[in-house]
């Protein structure tokens, strides 16, 4: 198992490491092995132990390995602090395979999808069923007259102006908050413009925090950029301070990315104390955020302060990032970035060189749906999710009683469970059983989190309407 190619030039340590990566990528080594120690691997390979130390630190480095003083080393069981290698060309690193691969219950779970026997109740996607997505309108209009409006208002990479318009009047109606023209550019979702800003404002090996648990732990992207994510803990008011110290002091934080705002997946809305107490830090150490507000406008309590990070931003220190596809769904795939006028002439730069211009029909579309349904519809999905989410939520009450934690939702789409009894696998077992009852929920681990626990995505309870 540990014989190593000696034909090429290469030094011995890199040999050894490329021989870790590669059973790791094959599969002899799983996430969280421990290794043989470092007097066995040097007999075995036939080098000095200072060789087998020196490409154990190496990947230690890089986030590939974990050393535990007393304990020995192990494969990383999970990609919090993982630098990996950016994506280049066709390259695909042997940790992107390993951290991105089906989890047991996962592999499980998408073949009861699949068997189709009996019904599934799969809570574990947070995306519209087609019962809530809205009767999208077309708006009349000749193509000819299509075709001159493109013209007429294609000329800024930043997107059409009558849609940065329709944006500038949502964000005022649904916050009052006031934001320039020139301060807002249309992109084709989230996650575009999440790509835009790490291949415009960061660099391979930057480090970035984000919440534990978060979605953005899940997105390949970081990845692929070959970013270094910096987990920072929350309490029941959001993303800590001293959470946020703790991991700039270690890490020089180039970037926070915060999802404050019904975060997905625990739910929870940072106070207006605590995103004070971000933004002022944030500050002092000059890191730039980036706020994505996927749900911020899908509150069941008209009492709730939502008001998102960059109403508080007097320095231009937040990007913030908004979308339609968690209201209108995927296939109207437009959002918004809001951020200092230069930083958004600098990405869409970028976004032209790379992909072109955004089309001009989803967002004549978009701009259509913002302008003539978007407050009718909204209005109706918060009441049909407030429903859901009470349902849901009476429905674990009364099954499973006192053995489940949740705090009940203030709006998005989502919930966030534990357990009572903290026993290792015990969360996996209560997962199996789900399963076999044919509810799918989504793993803790999938957003980082190392203690038990799981999302249910209410947004996919079904809900018997009465006549």
């Amino acid at each position: 198992m540990w014989a190593l190619d000696r034909t090429g030039d290469m030094p011995l340590y890199q040999s050894i490491m490329q021989l870790i990566e590669r059973k790791m990528k094959e599969g002899v080594l799983l996430p969280g092995e421990r290794l043989p120690s470092e007097r066995k691997l040097a007999e075995s390979m036939g080098v000095n132990r200072s060789t087998v130390i020196r490409a154990l630190e190496e990947l230690t480095a890089q986030g590939v390995l974990v050393r535990r003083k007393g304990s020995g080393t192990f494969i990383n069981a999970d990609k919090w602090n993982l630098q990996t290698k950016p994506l280049v060309n066709w390259g695909v690193s042997p940790e992107n395979d390993i951290l991105n691969k089906p989890t047991a219950y996962e592999t499980a779970a998408a073949s009861r999808r699949a068997d189709g026997s009996g019904s599934v109740l799969d809570l574990s996607k947070g995306v519209l069923p087609p019962d809530l997505l809205p009767d999208l309108e077309i708006p009349s209009l000749h193509w000819s007259e299509l075709v001159e409006q493109e013209i007429r208002q294609s000329s800024s990479h930043t997107g059409i102006h009558s849609l940065k318009e329709s944006v500038q009047t949502y964000l005022k109606k649904s916050y009052q908050m006031s934001v320039p023209l020139e301060e807002i550019m249309i992109t084709s979702g989230t996650q575009n413009a999440l790509f835009l800003i790490t291949q415009g404002l960061l660099k391979p090996g930057d480090a970035v925090g984000i919440e534990a648990p978060s979605y953005f732990y899940s997105l390949r992207l970081f990845q692929a950029a070959g970013l270094r994510i910096v987990p920072i803990q929350m309490d029941a008011e959001g993303m800590t301070v001293k959470g946020l110290q703790e991991a700039s002091l270690k890490y020089p934080l180039k970037m926070v990315f915060l999802n404050p705002i019904f975060q997905n997946p625990t739910g929870l809305v940072m106070s207006p104390r605590r995103k004070a107490e971000i933004l002022d830090y944030c500050l002092l150490k000059r890191i730039p955020v980036v706020e994505d507000d996927a749900y911020g406008t899908l509150s069941f309590d008209p009492d709730l302060d939502n008001r998102p990070l960059k109403m508080l931003d007097q320095n231009q220190q937040v990007i913030y990032l908004g979308t339609l596809s968690k209201l209108a769904g995927r296939h109207l795939r437009i959002g918004w970035m809001v951020g200092p006028e230069a930083i958004l002439k600098n990405l869409s730069s970028i976004r032209a060189q790379i992909d072109s211009d955004l089309s001009f029909l989803p967002q004549f579309m978009a701009d259509h749906f913002l302008r003539h349904q978007m407050d009718q519809y909204q209005e109706k999905i918060i009441l049909e999710l407030r429903l859901r989410s009470s349902e849901m939520e009476n429905w674990l009450k009364e099954t499973y009683g006192d053995k489940l934690i949740f705090t009940r939702a203030k709006g998005g789409f989502h919930l966030y469970c534990r357990l009572k009894d903290p026993e290792p696998g015990v969360t996996d077992s209560f997962l199996t059983k789900l399963l076999n009852q044919g509810v799918i929920a989504t793993e803790g681990r999938r957003f980082g989190s190392q203690t038990d626990g799981f999302r249910l995505s209410f947004v996919n309870y079904p809900v018997e309407k009465s006549d």
